[in-house]
C-alpha cells in the first residue's frame, strides 16, 4: 500500500494542560475530513475521551487507552485498537493524542512496523506547548513535579523539551497569557531545540485544520536526527573530519583534539545559542558533578555522552532540562569490545569518531541556552578532566551510573 493509499496519522503530544484535548475538539469541529481519535490517558478514568464522547462529535470513531503509557505498556493495546478502528469506522485520518508523559517518537515508531505500517502512515508529529510553562523552563524556574522523587520519575521539563525536539509542528499555545517579546524569545528557543520545526502561535488551540492535518512532514529516517543538539554534534563531527583530512595533508590543527571547540551557531537577537564541547579525556566524577550542580539557569538544555573516569567500559548519557539532569548507563564503548567486534562495528559505522589511543571514548556535550558563556563553560569543564591513567576522586556516593541500564538524577541550581 502506497503512502497515498494508507491512512495518515497525526500524533499530538504535550504537557498536561497544554491544550491537546482542546485542539482535538477544534479539529473535529472545523475539518471536513472524517477523523478517528485514539486518546491515551494515565488515569483510571479517561477524562479526555469522556469529554469528546459527551459532545455531539461522537459520530467519529473514538478509542481510548487508559491506565498506562501508549509508548510503553500499552503497545499491544494500541495495535489492537488501531485494527478495530480500521474495521469499525470509515475515516480518512487518525489522530492520536498521547498522554502528557509520553514521548512522541516511540508512538510514531509503532506505526512504522507490522500491521500498522501496512494500514497507516505517520503524517506529522505535533507538540502543543503551554507558552507560560516553556517560559518557566527557559528561566530555570522550578515546575510542579519538576524534581523527581526517585530515579524512575521523569522530570517534566526534560520531557517537554524532548517532545519539542522531535516535533514537525509546535503549537505555541496560550499566547494570550505571555507578552509579545517573550513569545519571540520562546520561538527562538524552540528554533534551537528543533531547527526544522514549524512554529504556530495559538490561543485556546485555535488553528486551521490544514496547518495540522495532511502535511506529510514526518520522515522516519530523520526521526533520530531532528533535535538541535543532534545537529550540533553532527556539525562538529563534520568539522572534525575536515580538520583530520587537513592534517593528513600537512595542515596544522587547533585545540586539544585537533580543532577549535568554540564553534557556535549564529546568535539570534534574543541571545539563544548552543555550544558543543568535545574531549578525549575522562571526567573526574566529583569535579564534574560539582560542575553540573552549579549550572546557571541560562542553560536550557544539556545533552550528550560522557567518558567518566573509573568507567572505561561504560558510556554515560546525560539529558538535562530545567533543574534536573538524567544520567543513564547506556552500554559499552566500542573500544571496550573484543577486537573482532570493534573491527566489524567500525566497518559498518565509518562515521564513528575514533582515536588511535582511546578509541571512541570521549565526552560530547551540547549546551543550549540564553546568553550562555561558552568560554566559561569550556574552562570549567576542562578543569574536570583527568589524564586517562589517573585515578578518579574517591566518592562515598558517586552520582553517576556504574553499570548498563542504571539511571541516576543530578540536581542543578
Amino acid at each position: 500500500m502506497s503512502r497515498s493509499q494508507s491512512t495518515p496519522v497525526t500524533v499530538i503530544s504535550g504537557n498536561l494542560g497544554a491544550g491537546k484535548t482542546t485542539l482535538l475538539n477544534r479539529l473535529l469541529e472545523t475539518t471536513d475530513r472524517r477523523l478517528a481519535i485514539l486518546v491515551n490517558d494515565m488515569g483510571d478514568v479517561n477524562i479526555d475521551a469522556a469529554l469528546l464522547e459527551g459532545s455531539d462529535l461522537a459520530r467519529d470513531g473514538i478509542a481510548e487507552l487508559s491506565n498506562g503509557c501508549i509508548c510503553c505498556e500499552l503497545q499491544d493495546d494500541l495495535a489492537t485498537e488501531v485494527r478495530k478502528l480500521a474495521t469499525r469506522y470509515d475515516f480518512e485520518h487518525l489522530v492520536v493524542e498521547s498522554s502528557g508523559i509520553s514521548e512522541p517518537a516511540p508512538v510514531a515508531r509503532l506505526f512504522t512496523v507490522g500491521d500498522a505500517a501496512a494500514r497507516y502512515t505517520v503524517d506529522a508529529l505535533v507538540t502543543v506547548v503551554d507558552a507560560a510553562v516553556l517560559s518557566s523552563v527557559v528561566d530555570g524556574e522550578k515546575l510542579e513535579r519538576e524534581t523527581p522523587t526517585d530515579a524512575q520519575d521523569r522530570p517534566l521539563a526534560d520531557l517537554l523539551v524532548e517532545q519539542i525536539e522531535v516535533s514537525n509542528i509546535v503549537l505555541l499555545n496560550k499566547c494570550d497569557l505571555v507578552e509579545s517579546d517573550e513569545l519571540e524569545r520562546l520561538e527562538a528557543v524552540i528554533g534551537q531545540l528543533q531547527p526544522s520545526a514549524e512554529i504556530v502561535r495559538t490561543e485556546f488551540s485555535d488553528v486551521p485544520p490544514e496547518r495540522i492535518l495532511g502535511r506529510e512532514l514526518f520522515d522516519p529516517e530523520a526521526l533520530g536526527a531532528l533535535a538541535g543538539w543532534q545537529q550540533a554534534l553532527a556539525d562538529e563531527r563534520v568539522h572534525e573530519r575536515g580538520h583530520r583530512d587537513q592534517n593528513e595533508d600537512g595542515a596544522e590543527h587547533d585545540g586539544e583534539d585537533g580543532h577549535d571547540h568554540e564553534h557556535r551557531t549564529p546568535e539570534s537577537v534574543y541571545g539563544v545559542d548552543s555550544m558543543t564541547y568535545r574531549r578525549t579525556r575522562p571526567l573526574d566524577p566529583d569535579r564534574f558533578s560539582e560542575f553540573l550542580g552549579s549550572l546557571p539557569p541560562e542553560v536550557i538544555r544539556l545533552k550528550g555522552s560522557c567518558w567518566i573516569a573509573g568507567r572505561p567500559d561504560l558510556v554515560v548519557h546525560l539529558s538535562g532540562a530545567g533543574r534536573t539532569i538524567d544520567a543513564v548507563g547506556e552500554g559499552p564503548w566500542i573500544a571496550s569490545l573484543p577486537r573482532a567486534q570493534q573491527t566489524l562495528y567500525r566497518e559498518n559505522h565509518s562515521e564513528l569518531p575514533w582515536d588511535e589511543t582511546h578509541g571512541d571514548r570521549r565526552t560530547e556535550l551540547v549546551f543550549i541556552g540564553t546568553e550562555i558563556d561558552p568560554h566559561t563553560l569550556e574552562t570549567e569543564l576542562d578543569d574536570c578532566l583527568l589524564d586517562p591513567d589517573c585515578s578518579p576522586t574517591e566518592l562515598a556516593a558517586d552520582p553517576f551510573p556504574i553499570e548498563e541500564g542504571e539511571r541516576t538524577i543530578i540536581r542543578t541550581g
